[in-house]
């Protein structure tokens, strides 16, 4: 019952930035990772980068030195900073909250990330 709400997406040129926000109906700081996913016309869902607490962050291998997640844990928001980004990085994005204790996954509805040449 996790509401996800992502936002931030758009069109940016290659080399370009970008900020996703990722706004929790709820407190998901110590229950749940918080994920970005991100899938391309065509290709499967793949991870992108995680975070648990402030503690604990994840990341794909190509988001490894572009890509930042972090949290603003009062505001229930979790950020995608995304540099230099790349035309192959075009993809929806979307939310995911994961249950550290067991139960189902929640997504949001994701946001367009479109990286032109």
């Amino acid at each position: 019952q996790v509401q996800l709400v992502e936002s931030g997406g758009g069109l940016v040129q290659a080399g370009g930035s970008l900020r996703l926000s990722c706004v929790a109906s709820e407190r998901t700081f110590s229950d749940y990772r918080i994920n970005w996913f991100r899938q391309a016309p065509g290709k499967e869902r793949v991870f992108v980068a995680g975070i648990w607490r402030t503690e604990m962050t994840f990341y794909a291998d190509s988001s490894k030195g572009r890509f930042t997640i972090s949290r603003d844990i009062a505001k229930n928001t979790i950020y995608l900073h995304m540099d230099n980004l790349k035309p192959e990085d075009t993809a929806v994005y979307y939310c995911n909250a994961h249950p550290i204790n067991g139960g189902p996954n929640y997504w949001g509805q994701g946001t367009q990330v479109t990286v032109s040449s």
